[in-house]
């Protein structure tokens, strides 16, 4: 019952920064999923892996690694430079433009 401790990305589709400031305490599964013949709906008789549990920081996540006995591997963050633009999005609409703006 491996356990790996992250902080989640952002979601690719916006540029908001919710929820990836908690850490993620997740189960490796430790059984393959299996597909019933019959509905064709994948199950599996894993339960840990319905298990996510949030915690405000790293340390707070491995301390409760350690104390339950869970072995973990901790996953480190690669942050990426912010990408702020000196006028912002309302730039693109400025009155005060020196040059011609097209598409």
């Amino acid at each position: 019952m491996l356990a790996k401790i992250y902080q989640p990305a952002r979601n690719a589709m916006t540029s908001g920064q919710a929820k990836t400031k908690t850490w993620v305490l997740e189960f490796s599964p430790e059984e393959a999923r299996k597909i019933d013949p019959l509905m064709g709906w994948t199950s599996s008789g894993d339960m840990n892996s319905q298990v996510r549990l949030m915690f405000e920081t790293k340390d707070a996540a491995v301390d409760y690694a350690t104390s339950e006995g869970i072995p973990y591997t901790v996953f480190e963050p690669q942050k990426r430079k912010q990408n702020v633009r000196s006028g912002g999005y309302g730039d693109n609409f400025a009155t005060n433009r020196r040059t011609v703006w097209t598409h």
